[in-house]
């Protein structure tokens, strides 16, 4: 199979159609075979005008559905459609069989993509070794690039697959390659000049040898149907179910469609099931266990990939090539994955997959929640998913232990259950864990806070305050923790004390430490209390627990309290008054009889600030409250709020709408800040809003 190099402009006039075109005459010139394929379904025929090949094209395409015309030695172009109809009605079987001829002797294959979700050119797609994202080098073309990149990645375009050209560069562009690269994270492999440029040859020479030196896959991809897709096929959801009998308008071609699909579902099954026996025959997985190695594992995979093909040879009619790769990735997912979670896990829009039974697996997406159509093929999967994830950290999970929290190679946190504690079927709870850690820039940029609420918590983390972020589930807590955290110096030695580890710190001097359960026979079980106690004595300048939900809020508090400033923690409460009872319960679960008081003025001397966090009502996440702890009025906490979000109904796009307003309190911990050095402008939060009066 050639080479396929997949151009894609986020938008017309971007110059994909130019640099498709120059590069494919490039790598021909070079002696190679090379197919130029014209993508745009809209009957637009730039190829063919480019070329001046157009009644050549019409000639062949009398004689045949598609054309295709050497227009240049060593260069073949072909035009998938002379018009908008033949868009419409090109079918991904027939460019199938077309790819299939002219791979014979061809050495590489450019697609200008104009319609790269369109399902007629994503029998390229699939096999395409590269997609080059076209970029404008503007702030407006840079932000059209991201977009249309965001769309590719959902589509199913691995981040290896992805790199990036610059195309109209010259002395007026305003955004540097370096800051384009760092937006987009992917390499930007050529800055292509005007065309009547004297770089111009030059500039793509370097980028044809770039793309024929890249990234190459005998892989095909598995693609998702875009809700971008212009035209061909799209995943349709089947609202039947929803809207009961005699929604369909022709009853007897919806019972004809659903009858094709159910066989179609059945013959997959049967494919599914043999494929599998044969693989259950030769590898024992049981045998092998959680714990193989990545060569191991890597084997494995090269085992089950060589028995899936053995089997599919032997069937005359198994699909596309499409069809072949999706049902050799979920085979793969099942034998050595987390099955239909996997597609889940790769798609960067989800943070949450909810899964309640092997039949209904939810997801967040921006804040919502959606049923993702994804199902389990039976409950004995969904178990044998849950054992996968456990087993390598040294969880298990059975009826005496019905439930265990745990964490993915990735970060992200599991909570898992099973009967009896789950009544009907076991259960599965995934909090994603985001591949590139949130920076305080880019929760200003999602509106969770301001850069002057930012500045703040800079300072108070640097100058060493004792800071509990307090918020609902799901309202941000532990991203926050990990933004804040990034602000602690990097000469200090830092102690990281969790349930299951999902904090990113990135200084050097880190050590983190995780909770261990009990063993089957109930014992050796270390809760977080005891990770504490035990961090006292390994030397801490910080101390950061990733959250306090019992007795470990006293030990906390002593730490806070005996010369360990500057230490951070989460807890579950819904305002910081809350949060001030909350930790006082906490204590007296500690099994210690405290009075009241006593407590509370542990509280008022350990604690600082608390940052409120909260996940309002459209599903967007934002702090909503910065709260100094001043001291005791009597046998009550003393507290001052500096900002608070002030929520003023709903826009027209059903996002909640207000902004930030600053209390007017001038905060105690100023003095703070002068004596840690610490610089800071009280100034700048008075320019924020005023507040017409504090709580």
């Amino acid at each position: 199979m050639p080479d396929i190099f997949f151009i894609i402009g986020s938008k017309g006039g971007v110059g994909a159609t130019t640099l498709a075109t120059t590069v494919a005459t490039k790598l021909a010139k070079d002696g190679a075979s090379t197919l130029l394929v014209d993508g745009d379904l809209s009957g637009r025929r730039a190829g063919a005008v480019l070329f001046n090949a157009i009644a050549k094209i019409d000639a062949k395409r009398s004689a045949d559905e598609f054309a295709m015309t050497e227009v240049a030695q060593n260069l073949t172009l072909f035009e998938m459609a002379a018009s908008i109809h033949d868009g419409f009605t090109i079918k991904p079987d027939k460019v199938e069989r077309v790819l299939r001829e002219v791979s014979e002797g061809t050495q590489y294959i450019v697609v200008d993509a104009a319609q790269p979700f369109a399902a007629a050119v994503r029998p390229f797609a699939v096999r395409a070794a590269q997609f080059v994202l076209v970029v404008e080098p503007s702030m407006l073309g840079v932000t059209g690039a991201r977009v249309m990149q965001l769309e590719l990645l959902k589509f199913g375009v691995p981040e290896s697959r992805l790199s990036g050209a610059i195309v109209a560069r010259d002395a007026r562009s305003r955004v540097p390659t370096a800051e384009i690269e760092r937006a987009l994270k992917i390499k930007i492999n050529g800055e292509i000049p005007a065309n009547d440029d004297k770089r111009f040859d030059k500039a793509i020479a370097t980028f044809a040898d770039a793309l024929k030196e890249g990234p190459r896959s005998s892989d095909l991809l598995v693609l998702q149907p875009s809700t971008n897709t212009p035209l061909g096929e799209r995943r349709m959801i089947d609202r039947s179910r929803q809207a009961g009998e005699g929604a369909s308008t022709n009853g007897t071609q919806q019972r004809a469609a659903d009858t094709m699909t159910k066989r179609q579902r059945n013959e997959r099954s049967a494919l599914k099931s043999e494929i599998h026996r044969e693989i259950s025959r030769r590898i024992d997985f049981a045998a092998i266990g959680a714990n193989a190695d990545p060569l191991r594992l890597e084997q494995l995979r090269s085992e089950v990939d060589s028995t899936i093909s053995e089997v599919i040879a032997r069937h005359s009619d198994v699909g596309s090539a499409e069809d072949v790769a999706r049902l050799r990735q979920d085979i793969i997912h099942e034998c050595l994955g987390l099955g239909p979670l996997e597609d889940l896990m790769a798609d960067p829009d989800v943070s949450e997959i909810m899964v309640n039974g092997p039949e209904k697996i939810y997801v967040e997406r921006g804040g919502r929640i959606e049923l993702s159509g994804m199902t389990f093929n039976d409950t004995h999967q969904l178990r044998l998913v849950i054992e996968r994830i456990i087993s390598p950290i040294g969880r298990h999970i059975d009826e005496a232990v019905p439930m265990v929290d745990a964490r993915l190679p990735d970060g992200s946190r599991v909570n898992a259950t099973i009967e009896p504690l789950s009544i009907d079927y076991p259960t599965i709870t995934i909090r994603r864990f985001a591949k590139d850690r949130l920076t305080a820039d880019d929760l200003i940029a999602k509106g969770s806070l301001t850069a002057e609420m930012a500045d703040l918590l800079r300072a108070a983390v640097e100058s060493r305050l004792n800071i509990v972020i307090s918020g609902g589930t799901g309202s941000g807590k532990t991203t926050l923790l990990n933004v804040l955290s990034g602000y602690i110096p990097s000469a200090e030695r830092i102690i990281t004390i969790e349930d299951a580890a999902e904090l990113q710190l990135h200084q050097d001097h880190v050590v983190r430490m995780e909770t261990r359960p009990a063993n089957v026979e109930g014992r050796g079980a270390i809760p977080i209390r005891e990770l504490v106690r035990n961090s006292l004595r390994m030397r801490p300048d910080r101390i950061v627990v990733g959250e306090c939900r019992g007795g470990e809020a006293l030990d906390m508090l002593q730490a806070m309290n005996t010369g360990h400033d500057g230490s951070l923690t989460t807890v579950h409460a819904n305002t910081p008054r809350d949060c001030l009872s909350r930790i006082e319960t906490m204590v007296l679960m500690a099994g210690f009889e405290i009075p009241v008081r006593a407590i509370r003025e542990q509280v008022s001397g350990a604690v600082d600030v608390i940052v409120q966090t909260s996940r309002l009502r459209d599903g967007s996440r934002k702090v909503t409250s910065v709260t100094e702890v001043v001291g005791m009025e009597g046998d009550i906490i003393s507290t001052q709020e500096i900002i608070r979000f002030d929520q003023q109904g709903v826009d027209k796009e059903g996002k909640l709408a207000g902004h930030y307003v600053y209390t007017g309190v001038q905060p105690n911990f100023l003095r703070r800040f002068e004596e840690y050095g610490i610089s800071f402008q009280i100034e700048r939060l008075s320019q924020m809003q005023l507040s017409v009066a504090a709580w």
